[in-house]
C-alpha cells in the first residue's frame, strides 16, 4: 500500500521491529544473506489491517441481543447487562477480540469502552501483542469518574507496550454528552495530547456521530436546544471538530455536513455491517471520499456485527455502495483495501508508523496463503483480497516485528484459556442479570 504498489516476487526486511527494506527478492536476499527467513512463496505479504471502530470487550455479548432497533437494543438489553461487567470481564472480552482480530489479519484496533483500573482493554491488547487505540467512553451522568479514568488511562498507557498502545478521549455521542461536557472533553484531549502525545502519535477524540436518522431529535430532547437537524453542525458550533477527531458511522449526513467534515479534517469510520444489521442506514462513503474526507473501515462491536472479521467488512464495503448507487465502478477493490490499511492508518493519525510496507515504518505484516481453491487462479491481488479472501486465509502475523501468529497458531496467549474465561464471564453475567431482574420484579410486586 506504499508508493511502489505491488512488488512481484518481493521481500521485506525487518530489523528491531522496523521495516528497513522492501524490494525484489533476488536483490534483497543478496544484501541480507544471513537473515532468518519466513518463506512466503505463493503467498501475499501486506500490511496488517486496521479496524477503526470497535468495542472490544463486547465480544462477551456476541449473539446476546439481535434483530432490534438501536435504542431498544442499547437501553433494554445491552446497558442492563453491561452494568454487571467487572474489570475481569472487560479484560476477558477484549483479549477474545484481540485474538480474533490477529487471527483474521487485523493488527490494529481502535476500541471504545469503559476503562477500569488494573484489568482493562489496554492490558488485554498489550498481553495479546496487538496494536490498539484504547479509549474510555464518557457520559454526562458520570463526569467525575470519566475524569479519573481518562487521567489514569493516559498516564499509564499512552505509548506503552513498546508503542503498541495509544489512548483516545471518547465522548459516547452527542445525545449522551451535553454540549458543555463535549467542550470540556475536547479540551481534555488537547491537554492530554500536549502532555503525552507526539506528532506521529497524538491523542485522538473518538465518538459516535450521525448514526441514526433521529439523532438530532434525541439531542434536542435531551438538552432542550434547537440544533437545526444536524449533529455535525451542532458539534462544529461547539468548536470540537478538528483533524484529531475520528467519527464512527456518519450515516445520516447532508452535503453541508460532508463539507464541514472535510473542512475540519475529521476522519470517519465506516461500519457497513453493523449499520445494516441495526437498520441505521448506509453512509454516503463515495461522497465523503470525493470531498476529501479520510475514511477507514470498522466492524463495530461483535455484539452488533457479530464478528471482528475485517475481510468480511472490506467485501461488504466494496459491494454495498455498488448496489445502492447501481454503479459497479464505485468503491474499487484497491480503494477499499486502502481504506482497511493506509487510509485507516491516516484516519487514526498513525500513518507515519503503520498502514503500508515502507522502510521506516513498524513491521505490522500479515501473510495470506493463496494455495486455496477459492483463491485459484490469481489474476489480480486487490481483487482476491477484497472479494475472495477469508480471514482464515491469514497464515502468519507480525506486530512490531514480533511473530504473534504463526501457521494459524497464536503465540502470545493461551487461546483455550481465553475462550474458557470468556465463557465463564458470560455465564456469570447472565446469572447476575437474571438475579437482578428477579429482585426488581419482587420489589414491584411488594410495592
Amino acid at each position: 500500500m506504499g508508493p511502489r504498489g505491488i512488488v512481484k516476487e518481493g521481500a521485506v526486511v525487518v530489523e528491531r521491529g522496523e521495516i528497513v527494506k522492501v524490494g525484489r527478492s533476488v536483490e534483497v536476499k543478496a544484501k541480507y544473506p544471513r537473515y532468518e527467513r519466513l518463506d512466503a512463496r505463493g503467498k501475499l505479504v501486506l500490511p496488517g489491517l486496521l479496524n477503526t471502530h470497535h468495542h472490544a470487550a463486547m465480544s462477551l455479548l456476541r449473539g446476546y441481543a439481535d434483530d432490534l432497533p438501536l435504542q431498544e437494543w442499547l437501553e433494554n438489553w445491552i446497558w442492563p447487562l453491561e452494568a454487571h461487567m467487572e474489570p475481569r470481564d472487560i479484560y476477558s472480552g477484549a483479549v477474545l477480540t484481540a485474538v480474533e482480530s490477529l487471527l483474521g489479519g487485523c493488527t490494529t484496533v481502535n476500541t471504545m469502552y469503559h476503562y477500569r483500573l488494573g484489568l482493562n482493554e489496554a492490558k488485554a491488547f498489550a498481553d495479546a501483542g496487538a496494536r490498539a487505540a484504547i479509549g474510555h467512553v464518557c457520559f454526562s451522568w458520570r463526569k467525575d469518574e470519566d475524569r479519573r479514568m481518562l487521567r489514569d488511562l493516559a498516564e499509564n498507557w499512552h505509548g506503552a507496550a513498546g508503542g503498541l498502545i495509544r489512548v483516545t478521549v471518547d465522548p459516547h455521542a452527542p445525545y449522551t454528552v451535553d454540549p458543555a461536557y463535549m467542550q470540556e472533553l475536547h479540551q481534555t484531549r488537547l491537554d492530554l495530547d500536549e502532555r503525552f502525545g507526539s506528532a506521529g502519535e497524538p491523542v485522538l477524540t473518538h465518538l459516535h456521530l450521525a448514526e441514526t436518522a433521529d439523532e438530532a431529535q434525541k439531542v434536542e430532547r435531551a438538552y432542550g436546544s434547537d440544533i437545526e437537524g444536524s449533529v455535525i453542525r451542532h458539534l462544529d458550533k461547539l468548536g470540537v471538530l478538528d483533524s484529531h477527531v475520528l467519527a464512527a458511522h456518519c450515516v445520516h449526513v447532508t452535503g453541508e455536513d460532508v463539507g464541514v467534515l472535510a473542512a475540519r479534517g475529521v476522519s470517519v469510520s465506516h461500519c457497513p455491517i453493523s449499520n445494516l444489521k441495526l437498520a441505521s442506514g448506509v453512509a454516503p462513503v463515495p461522497r465523503l471520499l470525493e470531498a476529501g474526507v479520510r475514511v477507514g473501515i470498522g466492524t463495530d462491536s461483535s455484539c452488533s456485527n457479530n464478528s471482528s472479521d475485517m475481510f468480511e467488512a472490506v467485501k461488504m464495503t466494496a459491494l454495498l455502495h455498488k448496489g445502492v448507487l447501481l454503479n459497479p465502478t464505485v468503491m474499487s477493490a484497491e480503494a477499499v483495501l486502502r481504506m482497511a490499511t493506509i487510509d485507516g492508518a491516516r484516519a487514526l493519525c498513525w500513518d507515519r508508523s503503520i498502514g503500508s510496507l515502507e522502510p521506516g515504518k513498524r513491521a505490522d505484516i500479515i501473510i495470506v496463503d493463496l494455495n486455496k481453491p477459492h483463491l485459484t487462479p490469481l489474476y489480480n491481488e486487490f481483487s482476491h483480497l477484497a472479494y475472495a479472501a477469508k480471514c482464515s486465509d491469514v497464515e502468519t502475523v507480525l506486530v512490531n516485528g514480533r511473530i504473534v501468529v504463526e501457521n494459524r497458531q497464536v503465540k502470545t496467549v493461551n487461546v483455550e484459556e481465553v475462550i474458557r474465561r470468556a465463557v465463564e464471564s458470560k455465564e456469570r453475567l447472565i446469572a447476575e442479570l437474571r438475579g437482578n431482574r428477579r429482585v426488581v420484579a419482587s420489589q414491584s410486586l411488594e410495592s
